[in-house]
């Protein structure tokens, strides 16, 4: 495909086509079939992307095929270019389509601490979309969460950039595969800043210093750009010191662009280039808007043709923006799709796509991810693991038998809020029974709503507990878009204490003197501050997706050894709420009534086993430094354990955290077995923006911290770094572990 060639044939308005995305509702017939008649009105000039072929359009992955089928022979055999369209998908836990895989939500993703693990899962992602037609998934969600107000916390990594770029490197390879033309074009979003909004309200301001934004905020960007090859990017709504990202040429060419040398294309988020117009007041029709972005470097608009259509057309005609703009951004789209093959190969086979949806293999995949992503918070007295053997057991609590609320959302349940779900789903309560039969009595009691203000069940829940041996009291929240949903997108809280009256119902469970064993299914890290004082054992499983109760029920009775570790620090209160682990110095001040300590730290999570660190060696090496420990299975079952590096930098020219993840890894030991890791840290990893806003290493002291979480602390050591102050441009992002 000869690109040049093809951009001088194109007309004004077939140009500008290519910039455009059409929803698939718009080419559906009312018996959701495709209508040509739709077509030759909407496609006449083609059309640069189809938006969600299957999802939220109600359609089966088959039909979703056939119709992306004959989308696609439309535009070859009835358009004068005949150029294919690029077709996207929402992808964040899962292909968001009916009958698709859906996966834990990526805040549970995270708390697995487990790239390789994330990479099958989109690999698995990039099969089923394949199977399908598309050829864009928007995801990762790459925003570092420093608010849990903000409603997204649990479509993120968690809070740190290191965490956050690690597994987004991870989903960008899987879902990408070797070769792209074999692939699903990741997206990288919300570009950039988005989780650190003013209030921790969706699309408010974001107030950040340019030093922070590049350390923190656009770390994971770089990396899953240099270093996976990301071919997408998604700007992010809001506004950065009066600049809407949509309309920031700085973000978008400069950085994006020429810094880091992206080489895909830039698409806006859903609305947001008539967002400056309707929202931003920065421009005062949709053809200044459309200039502002394009200009800017936003190449498509998504999900349809409000800005870049007439609007586009009208403001190229009349010169307010020159044909070389508009030119560089089709280039990228006709590039774009000539990388994914869209040229080459535009047909689907339809009679393959039902064969690789939610297999055996892809449930099994979808269990084990659930169960490492479940974190032991709390085990006292040895509560956990329940005995098989146990006669009673009372489960209850609005999450315990409920389908629809194990989702995150942007799964396919959640995202439409089914009735029905869209893929086979285990409930707690499902899980539990499948987990012991009849040998014991269940006694099931949902005891209240998430958010009701009623008590009527409380009397109910109570009296089951009385009657068994031990009570399991599932709570939390619901994510979704419905407005009875209390997480998800644009569902920000301005207190973080289990909503409604679950707390109460907790206490009432609490007081009839059985261990309670609590379950939280939920999206951001709430204020537990109560329960982890008196409940006997926590389960945090966020949102565990359509394996949740079997994962859940395997955890409980010791079938699999709990590893998750928080990738997120939970607060001991809402005024708490901005709390990371990596605060520095002069953020050390404790409160009137509370002291600055969280409740559960970043990295935290327990399990059945005990581990022991020993043997710390630092060395240097020609590239860096050697972290070496050992670490030991000192109990009686095999057990997995995140082991976590720590740096601080002791003096530099401008202030530092106290703390910094720069490596992990998730190890498996068996009783008494021990393994040596070895950790190498690069000089790279010690840079960050010196006053002058360069990248910069410096020399000095560092002090060295291995532990089992950014609270517990095994050992210490220190090493120094010799020689001048160097700048560099980044290309290592981690650590290299080996575990012998």
């Amino acid at each position: 495909m000869n690109i040049d060639e093809l951009l001088s044939k194109m007309t004004i308005e077939e140009k500008v086509a290519q910039l455009c995305a059409v929803p698939i509702e718009w080419l559906l017939d009312e018996n959701k079939d495709f209508s040509e008649e739709k077509a030759k009105l909407r496609l006449k000039n083609g059309i640069g992307q189809i938006t969600r072929l299957a999802g939220g359009s109600g359609l089966t992955p088959e039909k979703a095929a056939q119709i992306g089928n004959k989308i696609q022979k439309f535009l070859r055999e009835n358009t004068r270019l005949g150029i294919p369209a690029l077709i996207h998908e929402e992808c964040l836990s899962g292909y968001l389509a009916m009958g698709a895989t859906s996966f834990p939500q990526a805040i549970g993703l995270a708390s697995t601490w487990n790239p390789d693990l994330i990479q099958k899962m989109t690999s698995v992602i990039r099969q089923q979309m394949k199977a399908v037609g598309a050829h864009q998934g928007l995801a990762p969600v790459l925003d570092v969460a420093r608010d849990p107000r903000w409603g997204r916390v649990e479509e993120t990594f968690g809070e740190d950039q290191y965490l956050v770029a690690s597994m987004g490197v991870a989903y960008v390879k899987g879902l990408q595969g070797d070769n792209l033309k074999e692939g699903i074009a990741a997206t990288l979003k919300h570009f950039a800043g988005h989780s650190f909004s003013e209030g921790g309200r969706n699309t408010a301001p974001v107030h950040v210093g340019e030093r922070e934004m590049k350390d923190v905020f656009l770390y994971p960007f770089e990396a899953a750009v240099k270093l996976a090859n990301a071919q997408s990017v998604m700007n992010a709504y809001h506004d950065i010191d009066g600049i809407p990202c949509a309309a920031s040429k700085e973000l978008l060419t400069n950085i994006l662009r020429e810094q880091w040398g992206f080489n895909g294309i830039v698409v806006s988020d859903y609305n947001a280039i008539d967002m400056l117009r309707s929202y931003h007041y920065t421009a005062k029709d949709k053809s200044e808007a459309a200039k502002q972005a394009l200009e800017a470097g936003l190449d498509i608009e998504l999900p349809g043709i409000d800005c870049y259509g007439e609007p586009l057309i009208n403001a190229v005609k009349s010169g307010l923006i020159p044909m070389e703009v508009l030119d560089t951004s089709v280039r990228r789209v006709l590039e774009e799709k000539e990388k994914l093959g869209i040229f080459e190969c535009v047909y689907v086979d339809t009679s393959k796509v039902n064969g690789v949806f939610d297999t055996e293999d892809q449930r099994y995949l979808a269990r084990d991810i659930a169960r490492e992503s479940i974190i032991l918070l709390k085990n006292e007295n040895g509560i956990l693991p329940l005995s098989k053997d146990i006669k009673s057991i009372a489960v209850i609590g609005p999450n315990a038998d409920t389908f629809r609320n194990v989702y995150g959302d942007y799964a396919y349940t959640a995202h439409l809020n089914c009735s029905e779900p869209s893929v086979k789903t285990v409930t707690v309560l499902d899980g539990i029974r499948a987990k012991i039969g009849t040998s014991a009595e269940i006694l099931y009691a949902k005891g209240c709503d998430l958010s009701d203000p009623s008590k009527d069940g409380f009397t109910e829940a109570v009296e089951a507990a009385k009657k068994a041996e031990v009570a399991v009291v599932v709570l939390g929240e619901k994510s979704g878009f419905a407005p009875d949903c209390m997480t998800g997108e644009s569902k920000d809280r301005d207190e973080l204490d289990l909503p409604g009256v679950q707390l109460d119902l907790l206490k009432a469970v609490y007081n009839t003197g059985k261990p309670v064993v609590l379950v939280l299914i939920n999206g951001r890290p709430l204020a537990i501050e109560w329960a982890a004082k008196n409940i006997d054992a926590i389960l945090e499983a966020w949102f565990p997706g359509e394996e949740c109760g079997n994962a859940i029920a395997d955890v409980l009775f010791g079938d699999y050894n709990p590893g998750g570790k928080l990738p997120v620090t939970i607060p001991q209160n809402s005024g708490q709420s901005i709390f990371t682990y990596n605060i520095k110095q002069s953020s050390c001040h404790d409160y009137v009534y509370h002291k600055l300590k969280p409740v559960y730290p970043f990295g935290h999570g327990l399990s059945y086993t005990t581990f022991n660190y020993d043997n710390l060696s630092i060395s240097p090496d020609d590239e860096g430094i050697i972290v070496s420990f050992d670490v030991k299975n000192t109990g009686n079952i095999e057990g997995d354990e995140v082991v976590q590096l720590y740096i601080r930098d002791v003096i530099a020219s401008v202030v530092r955290p106290l703390k910094e993840l720069k490596g992990f890894k998730r190890i498996h030991l068996k009783p008494g077995e021990t393994k040596r890791v070895s950790i190498k840290l690069y000089e790279e990893q010690l840079a960050f923006t010196d006053k002058d806003y360069k990248l910069v290493v410096e020399p000095g002291t560092f002090e060295v911290m291995i532990g089992s979480s950014s609270d517990d602390i095994r050992l210490k050591g220190s090493f120094q770094l010799g020689g001048s102050k160097k700048y560099i441009e980044r290309k290592r992002f981690f650590s290299d572990v080996t575990v012998y």
